[in-house]
């Protein structure tokens, strides 16, 4: 439930946050949160994956893609 959950909900507004970001936007309390239940739900998911390693470049793209995020928001919290 979760790997469905962050495939098919979590990734799609994760990737529009980002777009939101990459055009300079700062991050709202919503995407905030949001981005914390993204890492949290990747981060339950990982001890679950033994023997799915199908499964693991998923798990470590959404992590990567909260750090791209994450990055990228502070950097256009300094520059506002």
């Amino acid at each position: 439930m979760l790997m469905l959950r962050l495939e098919r909900e979590r990734l799609p507004i994760a990737f529009d946050i980002k777009a939101k970001v990459d055009r300079g936007e700062r991050l709202d309390d919503w995407d905030i949160v949001f981005l914390e239940e993204v890492c949290i739900d990747a981060r339950r998911i990982r001890p679950f994956l033994n023997g799915h390693h199908e499964y693991d470049s998923l798990v470590v793209h959404a992590i990567h893609l909260y750090k791209i995020i994450t990055d990228k928001a502070l950097e256009n919290e300094t520059q506002a």
